[in-house]
Order: C-alpha cells, then structure tokens, then sequence
C-alpha cells in the first residue's frame, strides 16, 4: 500500500520554506546622537565668542576701516545662529529614503531610511559663504561684474546641494550635486584665475597674502562636497561623523579665517578705507568710495 503521509512528504520537500518574517517592515533612521549634538554646541560656543572678538576688534579701529571686520563678524554670527538652531532640534528634517530589495522566490522588499537633514546649515552657508566671497574679493580688488559672477554661483552651488540632500531617488540626487560642483568651479575661477591675476597688481605683500588665505579657502571648500558625497549623498558615514566633519571645517573656515584675515590685514602698511556714505552717511559726501589708505590702520 502507498503511505499518503510519505507521498505527501515527498511532494513538499522541495518546495522553498516562505520567511518567518518579511523584511524591510521597520523603518532605519539615521540620526545624531549625543556626541553629534555635543559637538554641535560646541561649536555654537565657538562661533559665539569669535563673533564677540571680531566686534571688539571693529570698534577699535575707525569706521572707515571696518568693511573686513564688519563682513566677518557676521559671518560667524549667522554660524552662531545656524548651530544654535541645529544643536536644539529646530533647524533639522528628514529626507525618506527607499531602497528596492529584488529577490528570485519572494516578492520584493523594501528598506525605508529616515536620515536626518540639517537644512539650517544650508540656510548659514547661503548667507556666510557670499560674505566671505566679498572679503576676499576685496582683499584682492576684483571688480564689480568678477564679484557678482562669484557670488550668484556660490549661491547656486548652495542651493543645489540643498535639492539633492532632499531628494529621495538616487538620478536626480547626484544631477543636483553635480551641477553644485560646476557652479564651485565658477567660484574657483574667479578667485584662483582672476582674484590672482589682479592682487597681483597690488604691492607684494597683498598679493602674497591674497594667495595664501585664498588657497586655504578653496582647500577647506574642496572638501564640503565630498563630505557631502561620502554623508548625504551616498550614507556611507553616520550622522555624527558627518557633524563633526562639517565642524572642523566650519571652525577652520570661518573662525580661524576671520582671525587670520583681521590680524594679517590690520597690520598690513596698506588697508582698506572706506569714506562716503559708509562713513558719513547721506550728507556731503553721497558716494561710496573705496581706496588704499598708506597710512595703516
């Protein structure tokens, strides 16, 4: 006789056992924790007390010498605010993140990512980023149309990296960096090639400085995209990596910028004067006039 129990065995031994549990049901969420968060107020602290110097420092010298100053001081003022926002939660999101897992004997499954998004640091970095700009293309003396140029497309290069930290397919993600990369290359033009060419037409020592702090910025600016690249953009270091990598940069690039701007300039035989309205204000001088005062600060 033919046992039914060893036939029904034999019929079902091949069939592919079905999972337990389907995977990709629960969320991941990729998010700072306390060492992120503790870095970011010191950070916050940091700015904090550079923008308290830089404002004593422009109270020192005559109004008509404190373009620079006042351009640095607010750069670390908006950084203050920026870190302030994000060390209390206030200026952060999430960007939803849907990865596809196809399987040969399963149906497909889904892992979703909610990974935190500081968009307060793109708000600081549109408003920081142009005053720095503007500090080095007056240490150089580019012109008017150079500055502007520079400016609009470190705008743009902030923006489209604030796009593709948001956007959750993975295409229009790496067009939005990519275009972010050529508006930088822009930026680099203007003070590499044409920021170089004419500080070079001042005295020495202009030129020489120009040359250093200018490299030392576009080093430091180098690195945002690919942090961004390795953070943001691919996931490849968690949220706290990602702060403290920002953070080292930001300090080096807006306290330690600032400092070495100030004092350097300050000492230098030929500083930047303005008279006219930014000194006086509407009364018999209406221009703004901007020129070499030999005579030292």
């Amino acid at each position: 006789m033919i046992d039914p129990v060893e036939e029904l065995k034999k019929h079902t031994s091949d069939v592919v056992p079905l999972p337990t549990a389907i995977p990709g049901n629960t969320p991941i969420y990729q998010k700072a924790t306390g060492t992120g968060n503790r870095t970011l107020w010191v950070v916050f602290v940091i700015m904090l007390i550079s923008s308290l110097a830089f404002y004593i420092m422009a109270f020192r010298v005559p109004v008509q010498k404190r373009l620079f100053h006042i351009l640095t001081a607010f750069i670390t003022t908006f950084a203050t605010l920026s870190y302030y926002a994000m060390a209390v939660g206030d200026g952060v999101g999430h960007n939803k993140i849907t990865i596809k897992h196809t399987q040969k004997h399963f149906p497909d499954t889904y892992d979703v990512i909610y990974r935190e998004v500081y968009w307060a640091r793109y708000v600081d970095w549109s408003l920081t980023t142009p005053l720095l700009l503007l500090d080095l293309c007056f240490l150089a003396g580019l012109n008017g149309a150079s500055i502007l140029v520079a400016i609009v497309a470190d705008i743009i290069m902030i923006l489209t990296g604030l796009f593709a930290a948001f956007e959750v397919r993975e295409s229009p993600k790496w067009g939005w960096y990519a275009m972010a990369c050529i508006a930088y290359l822009v930026v680099v033009y203007q003070l590499a090639i044409n920021g170089q060419r004419v500080a070079k037409q001042k005295d020495n020592k202009t030129a020489t400085f120009f040359a250093a702090i200018g490299g030392f910025t576009l080093l430091l600016w180098t690195l945002y995209p690919v942090i961004w690249g390795v953070a943001d953009g691919s996931r490849n270091i968690n949220v706290d990596h990602e702060i403290i990598a920002y953070a080292v940069l930001d300090i080096l690039a807006k306290p330690v910028f600032g400092f070495w701007l100030l004092f350097t300039h300050d000492n230098m035989a030929s500083t930047t004067s303005i008279d006219g309205f930014w000194a006086n204000g509407f009364g018999k001088e209406g221009t703004l006039r901007i020129g070499d005062d030999d005579e030292g600060a």
